[in-house]
């Protein structure tokens, strides 16, 4: 069974796999201008598989290592008879990006950036930082992530609100918040938030639906959270909001290409909080990832087999 990674990121992922198929042969496929074997199974890692990529590497199995399928050509892959597959949002990767989404909150309230820089300049009891108490989150899609967020913010005294396309749904009953609102009100629901933290899924819908309108919505010195994807936010309308001062400012963990260039006019401003793509990189997530992949593997070892 080969089975190859694309691009060397996210390089725990290779290790975890490696020892539960140790019999298997895993490349990397790191260079887009250089054709890599094909082979059994495909994860993407970050690259877009189309149907060009299909032709060249004739997997059986294209599986993300994670949640969402964004990057894949669906319709390609089932024109040529190969199985996509994807991981659950749930379980301990939900918690882990809950526990960072958590981080980040707080970070930004704290304006750590700031604190580290005055560590080093000598200057003691500043910034002044504000308390998450008392503050009105907004989650914006309120999905797996988004549930294990609300759980792990109701004790901190904070007003949770949401926005969601049926607030009537049996499902949110479990997130114990405020107020919820439908998608067609979120201008109600960003008026009063302090804090947007944004759980969508990416899709043609929603792809930058945190836009210029939304984002002029938040009052004045709100923040944003994105530990998403980063094409739901508008880039422009994002710096334009922060550069301007209107947003207090983000902590983003995912972006619009990855990886995000590093000299990026978005990364210079000084109320910009950014990691890299980490939120679902812990030791419990990672291990759960690679205990489903690799049984998902194996099944298709299993099929292969059986037909022959």
């Amino acid at each position: 069974m080969r089975i190859i990674f694309c691009g060397n990121t996210f390089p725990a992922s290779r290790r975890l796999l490696e020892e539960r198929l140790p019999e298997a042969e895993i490349c990397v496929w790191q260079d887009r201008n250089v054709l890599p074997p094909g082979g059994d199974v495909l994860i993407p890692m970050m690259f877009r598989i189309d149907g060009a990529v299909m032709d060249i590497i004739c997997p059986r199995l294209i599986q993300q290592w994670g949640s969402g399928l964004e990057g894949v050509d669906l319709e390609a892959a089932h024109k040529r008879g190969i199985a996509v597959a994807s991981v659950p949002a749930s379980g301990s990767n939900a918690d882990s990006v809950a526990e960072h989404a958590v981080l980040l909150i707080l970070a930004l309230l704290r304006q750590l950036p700031q604190a580290q820089k005055n560590v080093q300049a000598g200057v003691l009891g500043a910034p002044l930082g504000r308390m998450l108490a008392g503050t009105t989150i907004c989650l914006w899609g309120l999905g797996a992530t988004a549930l294990s967020l609300a759980r792990r913010l109701r004790p901190w005294d904070a007003k949770l609100i949401g926005i969601t396309r049926d607030p009537a749904a049996p499902k949110v009953a479990g997130f114990g918040l405020d107020a919820c609102y439908r998608s067609d009100q979120s201008a109600v629901a960003l008026r009063q938030t302090d804090i947007l933290v944004v759980s969508l899924r990416l899709n043609t819908e929603t792809r930058n639906l945190v836009d210029a309108t939304a984002l002029a919505s938040l009052p004045a010195g709100a923040y944003l959270v994105n530990t998403a994807r980063g094409a739901l936010v508008d880039y422009h309308a994002l710096y334009s909001a922060l550069s301007t001062g209107h947003l207090a400012g983000a902590a983003l963990d995912v972006f619009w290409e990855e990886p995000f260039p590093p000299g990026d006019p978005l990364l210079t401003l000084p109320n910009v909080i950014a990691t890299s793509h980490i939120a679902g990189v812990t030791d419990r997530s990672y291990a759960g990832i690679a205990d489903t992949v690799a049984a998902n593997i194996k099944r298709l070892g299993n099929c292969t087999a059986q037909r022959v």
